[in-house]
């Protein structure tokens, strides 16, 4: 059963501009230590961050997905096609968070790896962003 913080626009949008900022610093942490020659210190900033996507963004999507979507989609049938496409984005993300863990485990903190976290940041913003139109201001 989904909380009541998650039927809430005002207090959807701030669930995922927290997350969304949450992971937007983390990642320009990561880069500055980069930039820093601080190697060891960024790859663990990467594994931080690759926990926070999971913990925070994911599990996130997970409660979305463990009731709300489908409560939406039943007080209007009509959201139904929007379900699918906001549970795809959430897959895109599971994905990416995956590859992510993949690359840093066998190549290290490259430059696909930061373009992989960037990917992340811009398919989260365009997801809360469609999400809090097609189900809140549609519904």
């Amino acid at each position: 059963m989904p909380g009541p913080s998650l039927r809430q626009l005002h207090a959807h949008h701030a669930i995922h501009q927290g997350g969304l900022s949450g992971a937007a610093a983390k990642t320009e942490e990561m880069e500055e230590l980069l930039e820093a020659k601080e190697f060891e210190v960024a790859h663990q900033a990467a594994d931080h961050l690759i926990e926070y996507w999971e913990t925070r963004i994911i599990s996130h999507a997970d409660a979305e997905e463990d009731g709300f979507y489908q409560e939406m989609a039943g007080k209007n049938p009509s959201l139904q096609d929007a379900v699918l496409r906001l549970t795809r984005d959430h897959e895109v993300l599971r994905i990416i968070v995956k590859d992510v863990k993949a690359l840093l485990a066998e190549e290290g903190l490259t430059p696909e790896v930061l373009h992989q976290f960037h990917a992340l940041l811009v398919v989260n913003a365009i997801h809360s962003r469609d999400e809090e139109r097609l189900l809140f201001e549609e519904a």
